[in-house]
């Protein structure tokens, strides 16, 4: 295959389709399907919107435009490398993150939650002084936080070094050194010693059964940010045990845990979790209010 065979955008964009359909790659990593991904790289490629695939279908190509087209597609397909570790970039709620291999590509439930500011669950969003984001990656939520809550100061932990140098760049890009630091810390272990009105967190919560199971699209993401041990509660319980000293009394602890609902039951028996409502369904965040830490820890 040479730039030669190719002289349109919709040339190309047919290419890549087949090109990934018959290698069998998978999608979740911001597409669902071949078309998306495939329309996303080649505009992502060109410099062109990446809203706006129609107006370009038939332009005609320069030859180095479609080789440098042809060398992402052939990586996506050969490499099996989620299309955001070729773009170095990912975009969730509306926001521009820079990625790379060391983090996972942004995706969370909770982001649906924060425009809203966790309403109704947060009476008085302007009242939120201080939050505490654990297992932060690239630094996405906590910049949608600070956003979502303006006279929140907010505290990001991450055990990897490297993740905090993605986010460190994230936090940059978006001018919130003032109000978003940046904790190299195992959960709990260096984080300042105050009361938090929110806890957040979207930890790695993937059971040892399904990590032998993921995609090589997942495997190809750093794997201590995905596995959770055998039930994948092993931070979790980390996380609910050591909330209850860290927040303020009205605070309120949030918990991604994607499909490990019943995983997450079953290491909590004595908590009634408050399941929150997101696209997926109503049993990938769950919610603790500090009277309820405060209580089972008792």
């Amino acid at each position: 295959m040479t730039p030669n065979d190719f002289s349109t955008l919709r040339d190309l964009l047919r290419y890549a389709v087949t090109r990934f359909n018959t290698a069998r790659l998978f999608f979740g990593h911001g597409t669902s399907n071949a078309l998306d991904e495939a329309a996303y790289l080649i505009l992502h490629t060109l410099k062109l919107p990446l809203d706006k695939l129609d107006p370009f279908m038939d332009a005609r190509l320069l030859p180095d435009e479609v080789g440098a087209i042809l060398k992402v597609i052939e990586r996506r397909a050969t490499e099996r490398v989620p299309a955001a570790y070729v773009t170095n970039e990912a975009w969730l709620g509306g926001y521009r993150f820079f990625v790379d291999e060391r983090v996972i590509v942004p995706r969370s439930f909770i982001a649906e939650l924060i425009p809203e500011q966790f309403s109704p669950w947060v009476n008085n969003p302007e009242s939120i002084a201080d939050i505490l984001e654990l297992c932060t990656g690239s630094g996405c939520l906590p910049i949608m936080l600070a956003d979502a809550f303006p006279n929140a100061q907010v505290d990001a932990v991450d055990i990897s070094a490297d993740a905090l140098a993605v986010a460190r760049r994230n936090v940059d890009d978006y001018a919130l050194q003032d109000r978003i630091a940046l904790i190299e810390s195992d959960l709990y272990a260096r984080v300042p010693q105050k009361k938090y009105d929110l806890i957040v967190t979207n930890p790695p919560y993937v059971n040892a059964d399904s990590m032998g199971k993921l995609p090589e699209e997942y495997r190809r993401e750093p794997q201590i940010a995905l596995a959770g041990g055998t039930d994948g509660m092993d931070l979790v319980r980390r996380i609910v045990e050591g909330a209850a000293q860290r927040l303020t009394t009205q605070g309120i602890l949030m918990v991604e845990i994607g499909n490990e609902r019943e995983h997450a039951e079953a290491a909590f028996p004595e908590l009634e979790l408050t399941w929150l409502s997101t696209s997926a369904g109503d049993d990938m965040v769950f919610l603790l209010t500090a009277d309820q830490l405060t209580q089972y820890k008792k």
